[in-house]
């Protein structure tokens, strides 16, 4: 995904019971953060708080995260719909987590490893691709926020500064 490009739409179930589009998310907000992500990998599951923190912190300003998950449920089990619904429920995700089962959607963005981010504004456009942080293993050790920097360039309209990163994760598999 170029920068600059518009952001795939997406319609897909989410573990509230409806499907929940970009379209939707997008409607009156500043920033979308699109995190492929899944229940099974590590470097996902580090980051699950660090997401919810961010969310919290920039809810009130227009910034909306959704996480998406694209893997292959029969090579991970933990990765099907109803264990999605418990994970996030035992975590307090406080972000929508939508199903990709063909895992078309993280094709069209061209997603790699999960956890990844595209960050796109309030028009659709992709503005920052790559990774949350440089240190998945520990929020202490974080020395550049790279998700929480290019948010902040989008809520002062600025160029973001730093427009990809590389992310560090878990191959996807997708069906």
């Amino acid at each position: 995904m170029r920068i600059g490009t518009k952001a795939p739409d997406f319609d897909l179930p989410d573990i509230d019971g409806k499907n929940t589009s970009l379209q939707s998310l997008a409607a009156g907000k500043t920033a979308i953060a699109i995190v492929f992500t899944c229940n099974h990998c590590p470097y996902s599951v580090a980051y699950e708080e660090r997401l919810k923190k961010l969310q919290a912190q920039y809810a009130d300003k227009g910034v909306v995260f959704v996480a998406i998950n694209p893997d292959n449920e029969d090579r991970h089990p933990e990765d099907t719909f109803d264990s999605m619904k418990k994970h996030a429920a035992e975590k307090g995700w406080n972000f929508h987590y939508l199903r990709d089962k063909t895992g078309e959607i993280s094709g069209a963005y061209g997603a790699k490893v999960v956890p990844e981010v595209f960050l796109a504004d309030s028009a659709g456009n992709i503005r920052y691709t790559g990774r949350i942080d440089d240190c998945w293993q520990s929020a202490k050790r974080v020395k550049r926020h790279d998700l929480r920097e290019a948010i902040e360039d989008i809520l002062h309209n600025r160029d973001v500064a730093v427009k990809t990163t590389t992310p560090i994760g878990c191959a996807i598999k997708r069906e």
